[in-house]
């Protein structure tokens, strides 16, 4: 084998390992990785179901401020308020 190409399996070497380890603990205080699979068996343990809807900028905005704001998640906020409309 070539020196060259020792030198690109080297490389080939560290960028898979690169690849496969864990992101830093940049994210201060962000919750552990849950896969698709897991996080798409929670929701549905809590009768959560994926409703995809598209909302103009500013309104999304606003909801990411109001959520903030309240100290909730956005998916808790427009339940919530949904259903406060619903009712009306």
């Amino acid at each position: 084998m070539k020196k060259t190409d020792l030198e690109k399996q080297k490389a080939l070497k560290l960028m898979g390992k690169l690849n496969a380890a864990t992101p830093p603990g940049r994210y201060a205080g962000a919750a552990p990785a849950v896969d698709r699979r897991e996080q798409r068996r929670l929701d549905q343990a809590a009768g959560l179901v994926s409703f995809p809807v598209k909302l103009h900028q500013p309104l999304i905005s606003a909801l990411n401020a109001k959520a903030q704001a309240d100290g909730i998640s956005v998916n808790e906020l427009v339940n919530k308020l949904l259903a406060e409309a619903l009712k009306a």
